[in-house]
């Protein structure tokens, strides 16, 4: 049996094999210091490193050590408190009273963190593990820019199929001026003093006649000898990968912050927002986020209020709708820009305030946006705004609506709501 072992080595003299077997080891300790990042981190930061910190005594390592067996009678020097028989507390340093807090006080004990950088590529992985993604969609959403081939001048090197004619012509006659011109003017030069001697009744056998003749013979046979095309002359259209351009788009986040919705279910809503980013940054050059949180009353606010901030009362989701529509007529009336709408709520509602929701929708936004996504998070039944909703992904095909229980649900719940449309 022969075994093949990897000893690559990546950045700054690191193994990467090394670095894997690390990865597989902590996992549960690296993806709950991810999960920390991400309720810190920027729905748009997402794709970037990550410095972890792990415990230190989740890092150790087991080791044996040399000590005496038996019973041993040993003499301290200096023991002025202590007789034979006598029990010895334990420090409460440990150790032997040697404790780890700063300034060497046994009292304040403490244990550095081990710092671990993860690189863009496993943050991302370590991110879409907890959402129960498939490895090919992994993939897709942690990839970089699509690319595309655009023409970039003339080069000498290339293939048969991309030579250009016209170009190699022009230079083929170049060369063919640059080399020649001399002699073609000489040729000229001569044809014309030939043509002289010969009009003035000069013999056939003179001398001149005879040299102009041989030069002239000489200056078309160098002519001649000139290639009309010439495997320099080639020139092949260039073309280079550059990023492929497309229009941008905004993502309208509406969250409902009402004393129901909870940190675990902010949370949620958190994770369904950053993949829906991640999913459409990779389809849009240039994606804006707009948030906007709601209760009572709706707001434009930072992501951090956003997500962190709680109020108590009820919950009027046409507020949110109204201004969703406000933001949209003022800031992305304009066609290039496409509009997307994610929505989280726990599905409750004022009873009398749903039918103002449906005629928001059907008349303004729909018409309006690309897609519109809404997702109920609660574990019971549907609630009012969810039976609401209903007729509206009736009438219209770029409406469509989800629950969510868990953050295992996340992933099968966005794969639900963003599947291809029968034409």
């Amino acid at each position: 049996m022969v075994y093949l072992i990897d000893r690559r080595m990546q950045g700054k003299n690191k193994s990467a094999v090394n670095r894997e077997r690390f990865l597989r080891r902590f996992k549960d300790q690296v993806k709950q210091a991810v999960a920390r990042a991400v309720k810190d981190r920027s729905i748009t930061d997402m794709e970037k490193g990550e410095k972890i910190s792990i415990p230190v005594k989740d890092v150790g390592e087991p080791s044996f050590g040399h000590t005496h067996g038996g019973v041993w009678e040993t003499v301290r020097p200096g023991n002025r408190k202590y007789v034979k028989g006598d029990r010895v507390p334990r420090p409460s340093g440990g150790g032997g009273g040697q404790g780890k807090g700063q300034g060497g006080n046994s009292d304040e004990v403490g244990e550095d963190d081990f710092i671990f950088e993860l690189t863009r590529e496993e943050f991302l992985d370590c991110f879409f593990d907890d959402l129960a993604l498939p490895d090919l969609v992994k993939t897709q959403l942690a990839a970089i820019h699509e690319w595309r081939s655009q023409r970039a001048g003339y080069t000498i090197s290339g293939t048969p199929t991309n030579i250009h004619v016209l170009r190699s012509l022009r230079g083929a006659l170049g060369r063919r001026i640059a080399i020649g011109g001399r002699s073609q003017r000489r040729l000229s030069e001569a044809e014309r003093e030939l043509i002289g001697l010969l009009e003035t009744q000069v013999d056939e056998d003179d001398e001149r006649v005879l040299v102009l003749r041989r030069e002239i013979h000489h200056l078309r046979t160098r002519l001649l000898a000139i290639p009309y095309l010439d495997p320099f002359d080639l020139r092949y259209s260039n073309r280079i990968r550059v990023p492929k351009p497309s229009t941008q788009a905004v993502m309208f986040c509406l969250l409902d912050v009402s004393g129901s919705m909870d940190e675990g279910r902010k949370d949620i809503a958190k994770r369904f927002f950053i993949l829906l980013y991640l999913f459409l940054s990779r389809m849009y050059e240039h994606t804006q986020v707009v948030f906007i949180r709601h209760h009572t009353q709706a707001a434009e606010v930072d992501e951090h209020e956003f997500f962190h901030s709680r109020e108590t009362g009820g919950t009027v989701v046409s507020s949110a709708l109204k201004l969703l529509t406000k933001v949209m007529r003022e800031r992305y009336a304009s066609s290039d820009w496409n509009v997307y709408v994610a929505q989280a709520s726990d599905g409750d509602n004022w009873d009398n305030d749903s039918e103002q929701c449906l005629q928001l929708l059907h008349e303004t936004i729909m018409p309006a946006v690309q897609y519109y996504a809404y997702v109920e998070i609660t574990e019971g039944q549907p609630q009012n705004l969810w039976h609401a909703y209903a007729e509206v992904a009736q009438m219209h095909r770029n409406f469509a609506q989800q629950r969510i229980a868990s953050p295992a649900d996340i992933f099968p719940v966005f794969r639900e709501l963003f599947r291809k449309q029968p034409k």
